[in-house]
């Protein structure tokens, strides 16, 4: 009886560690958008992409006041690909925070930002996404922004 127990504590441990289907979808589509960033690809960007998508980011300023800052999604992706290849730029990931309810998923990305190899700032990324027809699009991302608090 002991036995059994432990088998269904063991199972049911790795059922509170696995990854689902759509998390692992979801997670991947940020990682594609990632991997345009870095390597200037609009269609690799685009592809999770919605057409809609809403960019923000929010931090405070010297004054000490906090500020948000809307960004056209296609003036975003454009400075990305036709940015010179000095100073390059690097976002590092550190983690990913998943979760999912049927079509819409968040994406939670701590990360550490760097110029020409120098630290610049630090934040986290937060991208909503929808399952439009079985593929994940990012619909909205906002960031933070800080130089203070980093692990760096």
């Amino acid at each position: 009886m002991k036995y059994y127990i432990f088998l269904l504590i063991v199972i049911g441990s790795f059922r509170l560690n696995a990854q689902t289907e759509d998390e692992i979808a979801a997670k991947q589509a940020v990682i594609q958008f990632f991997e345009g960033f870095h390597q200037k690809d609009s269609v690799m960007m685009q592809a999770v992409v919605h057409k809609d998508i809403i960019l923000q980011t929010t931090f405070m300023n010297k004054k000490g006041e906090a500020v948000l800052r809307n960004q056209k999604a296609d003036g975003f992706i454009k400075a990305v690909v036709s940015r010179a290849e000095s100073p390059t730029w690097n976002e590092k990931i550190l983690s990913y925070n998943v979760q999912v309810d049927g079509t819409m998923a968040n994406v939670w990305t701590p990360y550490e930002f760097w110029l020409d190899g120098k630290f610049l700032h630090c934040g986290v990324n937060s991208f909503q996404l929808f399952k439009d027809n079985g593929k994940w699009k990012i619909i909205y991302l906002i960031d933070t922004r800080r130089k203070k608090g980093c692990r760096e």
